[in-house]
């Protein structure tokens, strides 16, 4: 069926629409631009309106007249997700969720929050009101959303000791309504929470989210300085495997990210050094101060709680995860970025930091696996055409290093690589009509795709049709 988008609108002229095209194309966009391939591909998608729902009525309202109507609903929170998690590509409704942003219930451990509250805004409520943190946040802090997070995000600051989002206990409860004729509401919990994190909102809107929490702590924020970049990869990965010293954040810079690119850290810094990026719960110093030393080139050149540079660098998370790209962009708009994943073996990271010299500067950040750790890395890359990128992912994969590819829009590509049963099981019970963020799962719109030639799926998005000439 056609969509009928003007029927859909005046259904809902009477909620809070945004008519503005200025306002609905920045509400169509999200950091997308991080990927130059992404860019080319989706720089003209927009929706035809958007719309600002202030209560789960409301949602459920807007999912059950866009269903009547055949339109497609794209969600959206802060527009932080740097894989095009919200950009319309079929246009459609875009549902802006930041209206919905109100703490619930603060208890011991827990918070209750709508999905679009602003995560260092519902930090600084949570601290003032319970003395409690969120455990785990991206370094977009400022400005993504706590849905965006859940559906959209796989980790950040805090998965030094938390691990993955997606790890058990991370999330406690989804509350999701569906895209059907009469729109249902479900609460998820324990292993039904798979069918909608990480989801980009192709199968479910959240309304509501129940996330744990753990003490708030004055984080000791440090730049710890080495010679070698083997010692600030060995040194970040014994830090976060020290399980009596807690720990909010492990970053490595390879030399010359941070003479190069982080402009507050420059005078402090050669081209030649390597950087830790650290936060370390105050109580924890003094076991941080002991592995350390068993380090014998590592030097702490800034700590938060003893400041000494004429200016302060600013929040050190802000340096890390896809900060880190987004600093280097500033100097040079033609770089990108991978997402990789080493696992907890040094050498392959090694192998992988001589192997790519020529390619990129590596970034890693070091997480909570298991029982162990892991290795991501968020390299920066020197400016590449499609083709190009395609081969250095080609060749990270012929050393056996997992690629989430970050110039690819669609769920698998950018993740898993393979069909998520649970994910696109509830797709056919909750969104029976493939309305919602369409065109993001593979598994959806080709069902009998091979995974073993990953990228060969291609779909083209379809550019706006030119005005007739008068």
């Amino acid at each position: 069926m056609k969509p009928n988008v003007a029927a859909a609108k005046a259904a809902l002229s009477h909620l809070e629409l945004d008519e503005n095209p200025a306002t609905i194309r920045n509400k169509s966009r999200d950091f997308f631009w991080y990927s130059p391939v992404l860019k080319a591909e989706m720089d003209h998608l927009e929706a035809d309106f958007v719309v600002n729902p202030k209560s789960e009525a409301e949602v459920i309202e807007v999912l059950k007249t866009c269903y009547a109507h055949d339109v497609p609903v794209t969600c959206r929170g802060g527009g932080t997700g740097n894989y095009g998690q919200a950009m319309p590509l079929a246009g459609g409704c875009v549902m802006h969720l930041t209206g919905m942003n109100k703490i619930k219930e603060i208890g011991q451990g827990y918070v209750v929050a709508e999905p679009g509250i602003i995560i260092k805004e519902m930090d600084a409520e949570l601290k003032e009101k319970s003395g409690q943190e969120l455990r785990m946040f991206p370094s977009t802090y400022s400005q993504a959303s706590l849905g965006g997070f859940i559906a959209g995000g796989s980790g950040g600051v805090g998965s030094a000791n938390w691990g993955a989002l997606r790890d058990l206990g991370n999330i406690n409860r989804l509350r999701v309504v569906t895209m059907e004729a009469e729109p249902q509401v479900h609460d998820f919990t324990g292993e039904e929470l798979h069918r909608v994190s990480h989801a980009y909102g192709t199968n479910g809107i959240i309304t509501e989210i129940e996330m744990p929490l753990a003490p708030a702590y004055e984080w000791v924020e440090m730049f710890v300085r080495f010679d070698t970049f083997r010692a600030a990869t060995e040194f970040a990965g014994a830090l976060t495997k020290e399980p009596g010293i807690l720990i909010k954040l492990a970053s490595v810079y390879a030399a010359p990210i941070a003479h190069k690119y982080f402009q507050r850290v420059k005078a402090h810094v050669t081209e030649n050094d390597h950087l830790c990026g650290l936060m370390v719960a105050p109580q924890s110093m003094d076991g941080f101060k002991t592995l350390l030393d068993r380090f014998d080139e590592g030097e702490v050149i800034y700590r938060s709680d003893k400041v000494e540079w004429d200016r302060h660098p600013g929040p050190v998370y802000e340096y890390g995860w896809n900060h880190t790209t987004l600093r280097a962009l500033k100097f040079e708009k033609d770089l990108t970025y991978l997402q990789v994943r080493y696992g907890g073996d040094v050498e392959k990271v090694m192998n992988a930091y001589e192997a790519f010299k020529d390619d990129l500067y590596m970034h890693l950040e070091v997480m909570r696996e298991g029982s162990g750790i892991s290795y991501a890395g968020l390299p920066i890359v020197f400016p590449k055409d499609k083709a190009e990128l395609d081969d250095l992912v080609a060749r990270h994969e012929a050393m056996d290093c997992m690629i989430f590819n970050p110039h690819r829009y669609t769920l698998e590509e950018g993740g898993r690589q393979s069909t998520d049963q649970r994910q696109l099981d509830f797709k056919r019970e909750a969104d029976p009509k493939g309305l919602l963020n369409p065109g993001k799962m593979i598994a959806w719109d080709d069902p009998e795709f091979d995974y073993a030639d990953m990228y060969s799926y291609a779909k083209i998005l379809p550019k706006p049709q030119e005005e007739p000439a008068q």
